[in-house]
């Protein structure tokens, strides 16, 4: 009987799942253009973290009750998903744009974080002190406000070059005109901020839903925790962003959706490992992590890196049809790695 509940949970979550993305994304765009923001931006602030909340919420909850292996495997196996299976599948529905100022800024912390955790975690095994938690909240602050700071400048220079529009000869139609276009504009930022909170709390509550179906599945089946972790879990917190991307490139929004990544990405290796750290200090954990989901997550955003660079003569990236392939092999060979895995377990 709980078996049964638990399909019907992870059926209905993923129907709603789609359908949140879909309102979700929309009151997102809709909003950037009314408020003028870079569309990379709110892909990483608005989108990206926002549907990072399923797993900070997993790993906040896998750190209270003292199973680091859980909490780890929930972000580093979500930013592996991200990259590999998201953004793979993404790429072959639709080539990607991929903008300049991520692939200079964001990419390179994302790589830069990587590595660091990697080299502090392998050198220093002793886990992540609590100290060591609030660092990478700190730091996940300072990229934070860095990334915004570079976005709201390009988009600056941008919105210099246009041209400022021609008033009417009638001034007082002008000021009647002007009025109308103002409360025109408030009424539509309204209805995308209520479509952006509406979609959110769905995305949210529709990942839990298929989260919990799925780990009542895996753990029947006598599955462990950091396998848990890397894959269900995984997927199934990852589940908004698929969704949010997929909706972003049926839409035309290719800043969304890899803004929606990058976003998400850096808001698990900082603000999600750290938040778990912060509430319970990880003093152990499965040394898999270290030398091979860990090593895997950063091969990934390096690779996005390079298959997203700048071509001569022109101002941004593209990941195209190829790389998504690639991306997706690599991430089927790296689940049979983790089956191969438990079944030696």
């Amino acid at each position: 009987m709980e078996i049964a509940l638990a399909v019907v949970a992870l059926v209905a979550g993923l129907a709603a799942l789609v359908k949140s993305a879909d309102v979700f994304v929309d009151g997102a765009a809709d909003g950037a253009k009314l408020l003028n923001a870079p569309p990379l931006l709110v892909g990483m602030v608005v989108v990206g973290f926002g549907t990072s909340a399923p797993e900070m919420t997993v790993s906040a909850i896998s750190a209270l009750r003292g199973n680091p292996d859980l909490a780890l495997g929930n972000a580093y196996g979500s930013n592996i998903c991200n990259i590999a299976l998201i953004l793979g599948l993404c790429a072959i529905l639709r080539p990607l744009v991929v903008r300049r100022s991520g692939w200079n800024f964001d990419l390179p912390v994302l790589m830069a974080v990587s590595l660091v955790c990697e080299i502090v975690l392998l050198c220093f095994g002793a886990g992540l002190s609590r100290g060591e938690s609030f660092v990478l909240l700190g730091v996940f602050a300072a990229v934070l406000v860095i990334s915004a700071r570079r976005q709201m400048a390009d988009q600056s220079a941008v919105d210099g070059t246009a041209k400022p529009s021609s008033a009417g000869p009638d001034g007082n139609s002008g000021l009647a005109a002007a009025a109308a276009a103002g409360a025109a504009r408030r009424r539509a930022l309204l209805v995308a901020c209520a479509k952006t909170i509406l979609g959110l709390a769905g995305l949210v509550l529709s990942s839990r839903a298929v989260v919990w179906g799925a780990c009542e599945i895996a753990h029947a089946l006598g599955v462990s925790d950091l396998i848990v972790g890397l894959t269900i879990v995984a997927v199934g917190t990852s589940l908004p962003e698929l969704a949010s991307s997929v909706a972003a490139v049926r839409h035309g929004e290719d800043d969304l959706a890899v803004g929606n990544i990058l976003g998400s990405n850096l808001f698990n290796a900082l603000a999600v490992v750290g938040l778990a750290g912060a509430i319970s200090p990880m003093e152990t954990f499965d040394a898999a992590i270290v030398w091979r989901d860990l090593p895997v997550s950063f091969a990934l955003a390096a690779a996005l890196w390079i298959f997203g660079r700048p071509r001569r003569n022109s101002r941004d990236g593209t990941l195209g049809r190829a790389a998504g392939v690639l991306f997706l092999v690599g991430y089927v060979a790296y689940v049979a790695t983790l089956v191969a895995a438990a079944r030696a377990a």
